[in-house]
């Protein structure tokens, strides 16, 4: 994780944005911290991605 914060929200949409354009999964240490995330600081953050062909 980006030590700024101003870099984190873009990190974590980034890094969803990987996991789902590639169908690659997450275990459950990283979904939680992708929920902390989410429901938190990022919540207003938009996940834009194109599906690998």
């Amino acid at each position: 994780m980006p030590p700024s914060p101003d870099a984190q929200c873009r990190y974590v949409a980034e890094w969803t944005a990987t996991k789902l354009r590639w169908q690659l999964t997450a275990d459950d240490r990283e979904m939680e911290a992708l929920k902390v995330y989410a429901d938190g600081p990022c919540e207003d953050t938009i996940v834009r991605y194109t599906p690998a062909a």
